[in-house]
C-alpha cells in the first residue's frame, strides 16, 4: 500500500514495487484487556480473511499508509509524492511507475470497457519504470476521483489489493501456523515490501527470522516467532530513511503481541507516528 504518511517524507517502495514491476502487478498504545499467546494457530479463532478481522486489518494499515482509519476514502485519492514512481492512488497506494497502476486499470477496462480510464493505458504503458506524467496530465487525477466514484472501479481497487497483497500474505500466514496478528504481520510487510527476491521483500524478511525462530507449524512458539519476524522488518525498513520510522511496528504490532493478542481481538488501541487510534 503504500504512502506511508501523506504528510512524513515520501516513502520508499522499492522493493514492494520492483516486485509488483516484475510479477506484471501478476499494530501503538495500550491494548486493554490480556490475551493468552504461545502456541499454533487456534481452530476456533477467525483467521484475519474473517471479515470482521479483515475490516480491523485495513483500518490498522491505513492507520500507517493515510493517517486515518477510514480506508474507503482513499479510493479516489491520487498525487504525486515525489518518491520518483509518478503517481500514487488508491486504496493499496496503486503507482504509475511501477506497474501495479497499470494492471489496475486494465483490469478495470476488461470488466467495463468504454471507462473514463481506459484512454490512458498507452500513456501508463509507457510511464511505468519512471515518475513520467507523460500522456497522463492534466486530467489523470480528476479522472481517476471520477472513476473511484463508480463501484466496479472500487471493487477492482479491493480484488488487486486481495491478489497481490492480502490473499498470499494471509494464506503463508495459516501456512506457519499463525494466528490473525500473525497473519496481519505478514500483510502489512508485504504492502510494504512486496514479495519479490530483493533483501527487504517480505520472503527475504521472513527467512531472515526463520534464522532466529521456528513457526508453529515447525513447532516453534508463535509468539518468539513474531518477535523475531518482526526484528527482521524493523531491519530492512531501515535499510531506507523513509522507512527509518518504525513506529507501525514498535507501536502497534509490537503492543499487540506483547499483550498476548495473537487473535487481533477488540478493542484495539496503537500509535503511529505518535498519533493515537482506536477500535473498539
Amino acid at each position: 500500500m503504500v504512502q506511508i504518511r501523506r504528510d512524513a517524507a515520501a516513502p520508499s517502495r522499492i522493493s514492494r514495487r520492483s516486485a509488483v514491476a516484475l510479477l506484471g502487478a501478476a499494530a501503538t498504545g495500550a491494548v486493554i484487556g490480556v490475551w493468552h499467546g504461545g502456541g499454533s494457530a487456534s481452530a476456533a479463532a477467525p483467521g484475519l480473511d474473517d471479515p470482521a478481522k479483515k475490516e480491523i486489518a485495513m483500518k490498522l494499515v491505513s492507520s500507517a499508509e493515510n493517517s486515518s482509519l477510514d480506508w474507503k476514502a482513499q479510493y479516489k485519492y491520487i498525487e504525486d509524492i515525489g518518491d520518483g514512481r509518478g503517481y500514487t492512488a488508491g486504496i493499496i497506494g496503486f503507482c504509475s511507475g511501477t506497474g501495479d497502476m497499470l494492471e489496475l486499470v486494465q483490469q478495470y477496462t476488461d470488466r467495463k470497457p468504454g471507462n473514463v480510464l481506459a484512454k490512458y493505458l498507452p500513456a501508463l504503458r509507457r510511464v511505468n519504470g519512471s515518475d513520467s506524467h507523460d500522456g497522463l496530465d492534466p486530467n489523470f487525477p480528476r479522472d481517476w476521483r471520477k472513476a473511484a466514484q463508480d463501484s466496479a472501479f472500487q471493487q477492482a481497487q479491493n480484488d488487486e489489493r486481495d491478489r497481490v497483497y492480502f490473499n498470499p500474505a494471509v494464506k503463508q500466514g495459516k501456512a506457519d501456523g499463525l494466528r490473525a496478528l500473525g497473519q496481519f504481520t505478514y500483510y502489512d510487510a508485504i504492502v510494504m515490501h512486496g514479495d519479490g527476491d530483493d533483501p527487504t521483500s517480505f520472503g527475504s524478511i521472513r527467512k531472515r527470522a526463520l534464522r532466529h525462530a521456528k513457526p508453529p507449524a515447525q513447532g516453534g512458539d508463535e509468539t518468539t516467532y513474531l518477535n523475531a519476524f518482526l526484528d527482521a522488518r524493523v531491519w530492512a525498513m531501515k535499510q531506507e530513511e523513509a522507512h527509518s520510522d518504525t513506529s507501525r511496528v514498535d507501536t502497534e504490532q509490537r503492543v499487540f503481541l506483547r499483550k498476548g493478542n495473537l487473535d487481533l481481538d477488540t478493542p484495539l488501541d496503537w500509535k503511529v507516528y505518535g498519533d493515537p487510534y482506536h477500535i473498539g
